[in-house]
């Protein structure tokens, strides 16, 4: 979308008292080839340090720092300035610029939290990048999870471009990617690049080599960006297991000659950095749902990430081993499985991997289901088949439902609810709290972090991808591991981190924050409104207030819808039919548990779809839920 014509026709409604129609990706996309198979002690110099800087709080609107011309960067000086993923779990997001040269790392997603049922999805504003367009050489994904990938059809859009943006990666989270983009019609704007472990792909000044190293999705790769003045070490998401259940161990070797050769800056993931020890390996995963699926007498359901391609391949050899079935179920979870399929990372035999409907027509004890929901996301497959309301899954007496994830910070009471009415259907449901050995993190424990410091010799340590406290405890494992305290530098998102050999400083803040994408239903896949402070004022807020019992989910009051800054179309008449049609709606639900997030999102699918027939705009739809 064209800003300059985006911003006059905004002018132009407003002049006229209306409010424009929210800005969409069009349905039905098209099919193009997949590819081929401080206190961090900020100092303007070291031996000075100066106390860190307060903790940026969490915004969910954009926040907005200072704003400079769009220049180069400083001559002989690398920049690194996080545009997510530091003081927060999700949205990973790096820029690393040097003079006029600049690469993203990672473009990913974050999960709404407890109180924000108005959204899908979290992603970071890269204003800092669509600034420096022209400099932009590629984006470059460390590996294929929703947290670094999962945005980057939004930041496409943010960026509008003309030109097609290279995004490079591995075989799978390009092919992740590719299904993607062409489900939100980004095609036109990125030009898809697949790069080998080990590979080295020159921009100008700058080199970005991919390291292999092990996660709990194959082709996980670290990226050393090499610059002239030293080289920059994103270490992505890793650990160091010894016996993965797809790929190979991480690639020591490499790293430890990249630490001979000089590591400038080290990024590392800390989220797992209270834990001792070493993370168990995925083959403790695999052992589990290997002997839960022999003992099950009923169907067994396993829900794990969709992007988790070695989950798959453990059911499908469980399944395999015990004479049953699988399919998999939720939209993103079936793209995922077709692509690991077309890229042969999973290779099952005939007849193992089948369609929902031809499962569900088996008896339940020959089936096992896949599906999407292990952070209780209200639209996805677990939280339907929790409340009852999937259209062709039912849980009951005899089943086994297991969860093969640790909720997400920010999601503890949706999986906890989810799992609760799991039971109250009659399944036994077997998850991380009561059986460690459904999910191991795919994250470093303290000594692998500390490993990874003793093999790349930093002289700068950047702590990334984990909240304040993970950042903490990592400086402090940091200095056990021989880094002093003014060589470790904690980043805010947008704050900016200039490097020179012997030298830092953190001169100012971007513009940076979150931006908030409105997916518009589970039938209108590929379709939504990206929310900020300056859309939200000409789509307007539409807040519906409802009051339900706990036990039954029947209203008790409402639903009264309240607007403002709304189409001239949406008048008492219109708010007062959406508030008929969502207690319709809702009085037609089977009775049961009230599941608050589940509501919301039925709240804001129904008001929204009767708004829009009404009005052609898309204002921002707002639960306000009571449950008595």
């Amino acid at each position: 979308m064209d800003q300059s014509s985006e911003e006059a026709r905004r002018t132009s409604r407003r002049n006229r008292r209306r409010r424009k129609p929210s800005t969409e990706t069009p349905q039905s996309p098209e099919t193009t080839q997949r590819p081929a198979a401080g206190s961090g002690q900020p100092s303007p110099e070291t031996s000075k340090p100066r106390p860190a800087p307060k903790n940026q709080p969490r915004r969910q609107t954009g926040q907005r720092g200072q704003q400079p011309a769009a220049s180069d960067g400083p001559r002989g000086k690398v920049r690194i300035i996080p545009m997510g993923g530091v003081g927060e779990v999700g949205k990973n997001a790096t820029v690393v610029e040097y003079e006029n040269e600049l690469v993203l790392l990672d473009a990913g997603g974050k999960f709404p939290e407890e109180d924000q049922h108005a959204i899908d999805l979290i992603v970071p504003d890269v204003s800092y990048v669509r600034e420096r367009i022209n400099n932009l050489k590629a984006i470059l994904i460390t590996h294929g999870h929703e947290d670094h990938i999962g945005g980057l059809p939004f930041v496409l859009h943010q960026l509008n471009t003309k030109r097609k943006i290279p995004v490079y990666g591995s075989p799978l989270a390009i092919g992740l990617i590719d299904a993607k983009i062409r489900e939100h019609r980004c095609e036109k704007m990125v030009d898809l690049k697949v790069v080998a472990d080990g590979q080295r792909v020159q921009f100008g000044k700058l080199a970005a080599e991919f390291v292999h190293v092990t996660h709990s999705i194959p082709d996980t790769n670290a990226i050393a960006i090499h610059t002239p003045i030293g080289t920059v070490l994103d270490t992505a998401d890793f650990k160091f297991d010894p016996t993965p259940v797809m790929g190979r161990p991480t690639d020591e070797r490499r790293l430890e000659r990249i630490g001979n050769d000089g590591v400038l800056v080290l990024m590392s993931d800390t989220v797992r950095v209270e834990s001792e020890g070493s993370t168990p390996s995925e083959r403790v995963v695999y052992e589990k749902i290997l002997n839960v699926v022999k003992t099950a007498k009923g169907q067994v359901i396993l829900a794990s990430f969709a992007s988790n391609i070695s989950r798959l391949k453990m059911a499908l050899d469980a399944a395999e081993a015990n004479g049953r079935v699988v399919a998999v179920s939720g939209r993103s979870m079936e793209q995922s499985a077709n692509v690991a399929k077309e890229l042969e990372y999973l290779k099952p035999k005939p007849g193992l991997l089948v369609d929902l409907e031809s499962a569900m027509k088996l008896p339940p004890s020959r089936r096992l289901l896949v599906v999407t929901g292990s952070q209780g996301e209200p639209a996805a497959a677990l939280s339907r088949i929790a409340m009852n309301e999937h259209p062709k899954i039912r849980v009951s007496q005899g089943d086994v439902v297991i969860v093969s994830a640790t909720p997400v910070p920010g999601n503890e009471e949706t999986v906890s609810r989810t799992i609760d009415n799991l039971f109250r259907r009659g399944a036994t449901v077997v998850y991380s709290a009561i059986d460690r050995g459904v999910h191991v993190s795919g994250h470093a424990g303290r000594d692998e972090l500390s490993k990874m410091i003793a093999l790349t010799k930093p002289r700068f340590v950047v702590p990334i991808h984990g909240e304040y406290r993970h950042m903490t405890l990592y400086r402090e494992l940091a200095q056990k591991a021989g880094i002093s305290a003014d060589r470790v530098f904690f980043p805010e998102i947008g704050g900016v981190l200039e490097f020179t050999q012997n030298r830092v400083t953190q001169p100012r803040r971007v513009k940076s924050g979150s931006i908030l994408v409105d997916r518009l239903g589970d039938r209108a896949a590929g379709r939504f409104v990206i929310r900020d402070p300056e859309t939200l004022e000409d789509q307007g807020i539409v807040i519906v207030t409802l009051v339900v019992r706990s036990d039954t989910s029947e209203l008790i009051a409402g639903p009264d819808l309240t607007g403002k800054q709304l189409d001239r179309e949406i008048d008492r008449q219109a708010l007062d039919a959406a508030a008929a049609e969502l207690k319709r709606a809702l009085e037609r639900q089977p009775k049961g548990t009230a599941e608050y997030g589940f509501l919301a999102r039925r709240a804001r699918e129904v008001v929204g779809r009767s708004l829009y027939r009404k009005s052609k705009t898309r204002p921002l739809i707002l639960p306000a839920l009571t449950v008595i």
